[in-house]
């Protein structure tokens, strides 16, 4: 059953929260952070990426870089641009997002729970980002940002935090720069804590959505900890990392899209032949952009037109990850006729979020890729059916939206 534990947030104060608010460390690059946090002091990207204050041969992966994200928060403390809780509190956030509603909670869930796989996994890390993401919390004894969970939705937990919000005002209601609206409520009565904590005692699983880089390494730091302390008791902030916390039926997975360098020799015509005999109908669309509209259902761009591609039902297997819509487009046409096997690691294929459109894929087509396609979106049960069965999603397989605000809330491990 799974652990939520009340915490005392570092957040913005109130009359800060609306500058300090900004997208989490690893949707933009160094360039196009320090755009965004030009001329605001108070922007998290000078900690979350905060590289962008120190010169511009600066490895960003030097010690240097997360001692100047540590300086920086003792920096916001000190200036009363940040705050720390008096006590332990539970933390209702809320997204929205085109009209669109998600509502959860933010705590600390248990290294321990990740370790035993109470928090359920469905992605493979990379040692590198893991890498970075320890340094940074270790470093600034802080987790900085939070991984994005979620768990099967169950009526008490929603009923009780709608309750509170609805009679409540929340301590921040921010629009962001990109028109995503975040509200934060504060829950900190003892009594109303505990039922919460209580409540997801009875959960049987958590589910990483988004953050297995960050779970993982605020893993490793609570782990680090304890061999540095071996007399901790168990209790300890560094044995527990913040997590979002919100209902599976709350939330929406986007497209994870596929865009091709070449035809791996093969002519336009050549390769749409091979693409049919390799168990797929076939549909010109034309020029007009074409979206999927079910599972198997995929659409192609190439030399300027839109093709419908329905996989045929013997290409479909009865298997949780084989017959994923990403993993049927690898298996019968990225491998064995575009001859690339290994997605994680192949230059001739790159991946285009959903939320940017099919516009995206057309100009990637037509610029510095070949030929592009769209799939239908994953669905949240599918993840956790995945993570159920100890399996692994294939690469960029889902795409969340709205991604959670940083800088709304740090975890001092202290």
């Amino acid at each position: 059953m799974a652990t939520v534990r009340p915490f005392r947030a570092i957040r913005p104060a109130g009359e800060y929260a609306a500058r300090v608010i900004s997208l989490p460390y690893d949707v933009m690059n160094r360039k196009e952070a320090a755009q965004m946090a030009e001329g605001n002091p108070y922007s998290f990207l000078h900690i979350c990426r905060s590289e962008i204050d120190l010169p511009d041969q600066e490895d960003p992966y030097d010690r240097s870089v997360y001692e100047k994200a540590k300086e920086n928060i003792g920096k916001n403390l000190r200036e009363g641009v940040f705050i720390q809780e008096d006590k332990p509190a539970i933390y209702i956030y809320r997204e929205i997002m085109d009209g669109r509603v998600q509502t959860g909670i933010v705590g600390c869930v248990s290294v321990d729970e990740y370790q035993n796989n109470t928090i359920k996994k469905h992605e493979f890390t990379r040692l590198e980002k893991e890498q970075d993401r320890i340094n940074h919390f270790d470093v600034c004894d802080t987790d900085t940002e939070p991984v994005f969970l979620t768990y099967r939705d169950d009526g008490k937990i929603r009923s009780m935090i709608a309750d509170f919000a609805d009679n409540h005002e929340p301590v921040y209601d921010i629009t962001a720069d990109d028109g995503i609206r975040h509200m934060l409520w504060v829950v900190d009565d003892e009594g109303m804590v505990a039922e919460l904590v209580a409540l997801f005692g009875e959960v049987p699983a958590l589910y990483i959505a988004d953050g297995h880089h960050r779970s993982a390494s605020a893993c490793k730091v609570g782990l680090k900890r304890r061999k540095e302390n071996p007399g901790y008791k168990g209790d300890e902030e560094f044995n527990f990392f913040m997590a979002a916390i919100f209902p599976d039926s709350d939330l929406k997975i986007f497209d994870y899209n596929r865009v091709i360098k070449d035809l791996n020799g093969l002519t336009e015509d050549g390769f749409i032949d091979r693409v049919k005999a390799s168990g797929f109908d076939v549909e010109e669309m034309g020029a007009e952009p074409y979206r999927p509209d079910a599972k198997h259902v995929f659409a192609m761009y190439l030399d300027g037109k839109w093709y419908k591609l329905t996989a045929k039902s013997e290409i479909i297997p009865d298997h949780v990850i084989d017959s994923l819509d990403v993993a049927i487009l690898q298996n019968n046409i990225f491998e064995p006729i575009l001859g690339i096997s290994d997605p994680r690691t192949d230059k001739r294929i790159d991946f285009v979020g959903g939320i940017r459109g099919l516009q995206e894929l057309e100009r990637r087509a037509t610029s510095d890729m070949k030929v592009a396609f769209a799939v239908y979106p994953v669905d949240v049960k599918d993840l956790m059916e995945v993570s159920d069965n100890g399996m692994v999603m294939p690469p960029k397989s889902t795409w969340f939206e709205p991604k959670l605000a940083s800088g709304l809330f740090l975890h001092s491990l202290k």
